[in-house]
């Protein structure tokens, strides 16, 4: 990834909201705080799980209204994370 660092001499993606797809039936949509060769550190997340709401629904309404805040602070083992992207680009 390329382009320009919201806080210099950290992560490309620090600061930025992500959805972080996981292999199992969880989506993570948070700031991304860092990451390190053992998981992922998130702020301020937003969750969802496979059930009455889609995944599409869930990340519409994230977009109109921001991230209902579940957890504070979250860590994501990166052996579960199959892909993180920027909120603004998913569905693009």
């Amino acid at each position: 990834m390329s382009g320009h660092v919201f806080h210099p001499g950290h992560h490309e993606l620090h600061g930025i909201t992500v959805v972080v797809e996981t292999s199992g039936d969880t989506t993570y949509v948070g700031r991304f705080d860092r990451e390190d060769d053992e998981q992922a550190y998130l702020k301020d997340v937003g969750v969802h799980r496979a059930g009455s709401q889609s995944w599409e629904e869930y990340l519409d309404r994230t977009m109109l209204y921001g991230v209902k805040v579940d957890h504070r602070d979250l860590v994501v083992p990166r052996s579960e994370i199959v892909r993180i992207r920027k909120l603004t680009e998913v569905g693009n």
